[in-house]
């Protein structure tokens, strides 16, 4: 029986185009749809204002995962740029640089706090909580209490809308991970007191502290613009303006039947072997038919949202920083980014454009509020903090991005298995990918790295690799990863780019 295309993609974003693109080097019946009628790329889009270009978060291009490093630079490889990774805190009236510098910390915290600090580190070295379930208590473990309140609680309940208490542990091993105090003063004293460059050579490298990044020279949507044009050209489709309404496999023929919406009102009707799937969870789940056993499952993830406020200011050189993190819980703002320090081509000739993030929930006072009042909330929250004055702002505009981060509540991890067990077990030709798709909420390495696994398992023929076992540094870890290789090699199909460590030796 034929189909409309061997593999249907839901979603244009980095794990979807990622998918499409390895999947193109040897087929050509690949499918691509894209709810965004005008943009590729999903949260690593980057919008265009008049001659303004702007990111959807801010997307550094660093990764420990060679493969994915390669696969970027086979893209896109004459215009990445080298930027300085620069990022500030802002608490209690005062900048923090970050990673941690010992003496301005010492300085702008005062003798007493900051050995209040210390003191209450030792005593949560000391006295660890044994099993640490919360973020609260991770971190607690990890920094002491003191830091906790000053340098997380209120920066994360903005970003998630909810206490610090509620929020699984597993949000900040993945995201911390590798950072520890001892580590953050040693690189601070080292960076204050040796000449730039010594003994930096060797060890591994912790995310939170690398001083440089490549970045496409107009934005990450570059990136994915141009992977979805080599897709074309290898005859793959994309279909921009289609959302995904109906998704039914006939298990007799192994096809699956999709419907879509267009953004005029029609429905189109398409058949494949394969799906992947970058789109929530929860929307995904929702949409096959029959509906899943695991859909009480699905309908319990939840989803944090954010909008851009974007100020145009009619200066060129505001601050060096790539963005700040505000921790000042006076004012809503969760973040300031800086696209100038991003890369000056983003921003025309003698002007500067600051992205004011808030975190909020689909549907809320804020998610809903008109775009004049969030642009005159966000000129005077940058004026409180002191970057600009309110009057600097010479244009403005809003962008919203739904679904931007996965909830790591008590539940999500028992919730993401049972539909796992499910989808798995009933459609295995239905493939989960990327942040989204996966309810992970990592990079955008990882979300490609779970793509070229997955193109590589279709190609196979069979699941090869379990893509649940890329960790949040985009690395493949599975005992017994020789298995997987030669079964690879026996249909002729060698993972080149795909390096696979055995657990232990991580």
């Amino acid at each position: 029986m034929s189909v409309d295309a061997e593999v249907f993609v839901i979603g244009a974003g980095p794990a979807g185009l990622t998918t499409a693109y390895c999947l193109t080097k040897d087929m050509s019946s690949v499918l691509v749809i894209e709810k965004d009628p005008v943009y590729v790329g999903g949260i690593s889009r980057t919008v265009r204002y008049k001659d303004f270009l702007f990111d959807i978060g801010g997307h550094r291009f660093f990764s420990k995962s060679k493969e994915v490093v390669d696969l970027w630079q086979e893209i896109l490889p004459d215009d990445f740029i080298e930027r300085p990774r620069l990022s500030r805190i802002y608490y209690g009236g005062k900048f923090y640089s970050y990673p941690l510098n010992a003496f301005e910390a010492l300085r702008n915290l005062g003798i007493f706090k900051s050995a209040a600090c210390m003191l209450s580190f030792a005593w949560a070295k000391v006295f660890p909580i044994s099993e640490a379930r919360t973020f609260h208590q991770w971190v607690r473990n990890q920094f002491g209490e003191k830091l906790f309140s000053i340098f997380f609680k209120t920066y994360t309940e903005k970003v998630w809308g909810m206490s610090c208490d509620a929020i699984s542990a597993d949000w900040a091993a993945q995201r911390i991970k590798g950072l520890d105090l001892g580590v953050a003063v040693f690189n601070a004293l080292k960076r204050a007191l040796l000449p730039k460059g010594f003994g930096r050579k060797g060890g591994p490298v912790v995310k939170t502290l690398i001083e440089s990044f490549q970045y496409p020279r107009r934005g990450p949507g570059m990136m994915w613009e141009t992977a979805a044009r080599k897709i074309t050209e290898r005859g793959g489709k994309i279909l921009m303006g289609r959302e995904l309404q109906r998704l039914s496999f006939d298990k007799a023929n192994g096809i699956w039947t999709i419907e879509v919406s267009t953004v005029d009102g029609n429905t189109e009707t398409f058949t494949a072997n394969h799906i992947v799937s970058s789109a929530p969870v929860r929307e995904l789940v929702e949409k096959i038919a029959p509906t899943p056993m695991a859909v009480l499952h699905a309908r319990a993830l939840r989803y944090r949202d954010f909008l851009t406020v974007a100020l145009m200011v009619q200066k060129p050189n505001l601050f060096p920083d790539n963005w700040i993190y505000i921790h000042d819980p006076a004012v809503q703002v969760g973040r300031v980014q800086n696209f100038r320090s991003w890369s000056p081509e983003m921003v025309p000739e003698g002007m500067s454009c600051l992205g004011l993030e808030y975190f909020c929930f689909e549907g809320d006072g804020l998610w809903n509020a008109p775009d004049a009042d969030l642009i005159a909330l966000a000129k005077k929250e940058v004026a409180h903090i002191g970057l600009i004055a309110a009057s600097d702002v010479v244009d403005a505009c809003v962008v919203r991005q739904p679904k931007a981060y996965p909830v790591y509540d008590d539940a999500y991890r028992h919730n993401v298995e049972m539909i796992r067990l499910n989808l798995e077990t009933d459609y295995p030709t239905l493939h989960m990918v990327g942040r989204n798709g996966m309810h992970k909420y990592n990079n955008q390495d990882h979300a490609m790295m779970t793509a070229m696994l997955t193109a590589k398992n279709i190609l196979a023929g069979k699941r090869v690799f379990d893509i649940w076992d890329v960790n949040e540094d985009a690395e493949y870890h599975e005992a017994g990863a020789s298995g997987a290789q030669e079964a690879l090699r026996s249909e002729r199909l060698v993972p080149k780019t795909i390096s696979v460590k055995d657990e232990r030796a991580a």
